[in-house]
């Protein structure tokens, strides 16, 4: 029931103003609208609501640093229970992914990297909330103090008072100072405002004798209460509910403080007004709860349709591959992180829908590795058998029966491209070593028959052949080992009709294409079988670019020199160094590359 005076203990205690004596039964009995600081706010946003661990981590920190930070201890424990959760299922994750390869669960051992910053955060908090509990003690003891002397002066008032002292003006800074003292321990809060309100009660009663002074207080209070309800009204169309009905607690507040008493003939009609509109704005709380409702219903929707989507990458319908689990590795990362960022589901749903999120995520994490499983031991496969290739053409790259070793090289590079990808850990040797062979069949091939037996119109067929297996290359694993065998290979044969010399500029220009496709520049290609004069021409060119990007280099730091605050935290220079960087990793890797053509045309 909705009740006008305040919310002491018991009705005992339950002391109004001058005409608490007239005072209905049912005005005694405020529970509903009792003032309450700590009421939770039904729409305030969750601090951990779709954050990863390390913003969740972050915002421990921001949070320590707050001033006063020991007031918010109830979000700093929302925020540690959420690392918590967060570094325990990744720790599980772990530990299932460990049992799923067949090893002993006694022998697994992970210390998340995570779990000593949580606990020096812990700590450090820790420490906060014991300054801010003593501090918070020091401050009850000094407010207790000032609610005694208030009372005091209060008993002196009615009491003591000297003539012609003005009551209505010294009553009102007594209640103001009332209302304005702080919190005091809870252990005296009781006792503390019974006795105000009973000296209250005494001061009104010895005001009964005051005729003009009744008169002033009750045109004061009337405005009050005037005020309050108006302030009431213009809640009803507050769109944020929470707020409104926040906001009424406290006018009931200043109603049991600052508004009491009025005359009689006001008295019971202000109270049913602001009675009536505190109703209606009780009743929107079905407002606040229905919004919730549908949010979470919504956000359910959407983690049930991310939840499927799960599923199906799990278990795909179609051939699978290398690309296909790393596309799939960076959906699911990304829906992991959208899933998280999706606020709140309706209670009675909460755990199913986590749980069934986490076994989505176990089962695509357990196809993932089946497949990188079965993968591991193809790779095996093809590593013997590119193997027995290599062994195959170091036994033939002296031959010279060009009539029986060309076909058979030939056939050797052929089979090579069809084996498929070896174990990553042995990938560069075995190509190193298989190019070797044929680089220096090739060689031997070229310097022994191009001055004499050079077909210049099979070259061309050749390197016809050689361009049209360039332009069907992608940047699929393993792109990059085969534009170098057709370079080389291309290097390998001789020259061409005049009238065919376009096709080194289609090569040259289907090359770049390729090479940018796979993110590498064409001077860290491995190249093999170079004249003497390309070799020079191509050490002219990363000479041209090295000068180039040092003159860009010098162009970009003369520029950074002007400003007055040219440090790297500088956000206006940030993307200037960033190219700066760029461009000397570039230069580092040109001067290696030119070091390289010079040292080998040396030997």
């Amino acid at each position: 029931m909705i009740t006008e005076t305040g919310n002491l203990e018991n009705e005992e205690n339950k002391v109004t103003l001058a005409e608490s004596q007239n005072a209905s039964p049912q005005e005694h009995d405020n529970s509903e609208f009792a003032y309450n600081t700590d009421l939770e706010v039904l729409t305030e946003e969750n601090p951990v609501e779709g954050k990863s661990l390390d913003e969740i981590l972050d915002e421990m920190e921001k949070t320590i640093n707050l001033k006063d930070a020991g007031s918010y201890s109830r979000t700093f424990q929302q925020l540690k229970d959420a690392a918590s959760h967060l570094i325990q299922d990744e720790v599980d994750e772990k530990k299932h992914h460990y049992l799923e390869e067949g090893n002993d669960e006694n022998t697994f051992s992970y210390q998340h990297p995570k779990t000593s910053r949580l606990n020096a955060l812990v700590s450090i908090f820790k420490e906060k909330m014991d300054d801010f509990h003593k501090k918070q003690d020091e401050e009850h003891s000094k407010n207790l103090e000032e609610r005694h002397e208030i009372i005091e002066r209060l008993k002196n008032l009615y009491s003591n008072s000297e003539p012609g002292t003005n009551l209505f003006k010294a009553i009102r800074e007594i209640k103001e100072a009332w209302s304005n003292a702080g919190q005091v321990p809870k252990s005296e809060f009781k006792n503390l405002n019974n006795n105000y309100f009973h000296h209250l009660k005494m001061f009104n009663e010895m005001l009964d004798l005051n005729k003009e002074y009744l008169e002033q207080e009750y045109a004061h209070n009337l405005e009050k209460r005037m005020h309050i309800i108006d302030r009431a009204k213009e809640l009803l169309e507050e769109p944020l509910v929470q707020k409104a009905l926040n906001e009424l607690q406290y006018l009931h507040k200043l109603w049991k403080e600052e508004a009491e008493p009025v005359a009689e003939e006001f008295r019971e009609k202000t109270w049913e007004d602001f009675k009536e509109v505190s109703q209606k704005i009780h009743e929107r709380k079905s407002e606040l709860i229905a919004t919730l409702e549908r949010d979470q219903e919504a956000n359910l929707a959407k983690k049930n349709e991310i939840i499927e989507t799960l599923q199906k990458l799990a278990t795909p319908d179609k051939n699978i591959n290398h690309n296909y689990w790393q596309n799939s590795i960076k959906t699911v990362e990304n829906l992991r992180l959208d899933f998280l960022k999706i606020g709140s589901v309706p209670k009675k749903f909460s755990n199913q829908i986590w749980t069934d999120f986490k076994q989505n995520l176990r089962a695509f994490n357990t196809a993932k590795n089946s497949f990188y499983k079965d993968l591991k031991d193809s790779q095996i496969k093809n590593l013997e058998a590119k193997i027995i290739l290599i062994k195959t053409a170091q036994d033939n790259m002296n031959s010279e029966d060009w009539e029986t070793a060309v076909p058979l090289f030939k056939k050797l590079q052929e089979d090579w491209k069809n084996v498929g990808h070896v174990p990553r850990s042995q990938a560069n040797k075995v190509w190193d070593e298989f190019r070797n062979a044929c680089n220096t069949f090739f060689k031997n091939f070229r310097d022994k028959n191009s001055a004499t037996t050079d077909n210049w119109k099979d070259n061309y067929k050749h390197k016809k052949a050689l361009l049209e297996e360039l332009k069907t290359i992608s940047n699929e694993e393993g792109s990059i080992e085969k534009i170098e065998q057709i370079k080389n290979q291309w290097n390998a044969i001789g020259k061409v009709p005049k009238d065919k010399l376009s096709i080194n500029t289609e090569f040259n220009k289907a090359l770049r294409e390729r090479l940018k496709l796979n993110k590498i520049n064409e001077f860290d290609l491995h190249e093999e079988n170079l004249s003497e004069s390309q070799i020079t021409d191509k050490a002219r060119k990363i000479k041209n670019q090295i000068s180039d990007l040092e003159a860009e280099v010098v162009k970009l730091e003369n520029n950074i020199s002007f400003f007055s605050n040219a440090s790297r935290e500088n956000p206006l220079l940030k993307d200037t160094y960033q190219k700066i960087d760029d461009k000397k990793a570039l230069l580092e890797s040109l001067k290696l590359s030119l070091h390289n053509i010079i040292a080998n045309n040396e030997n």
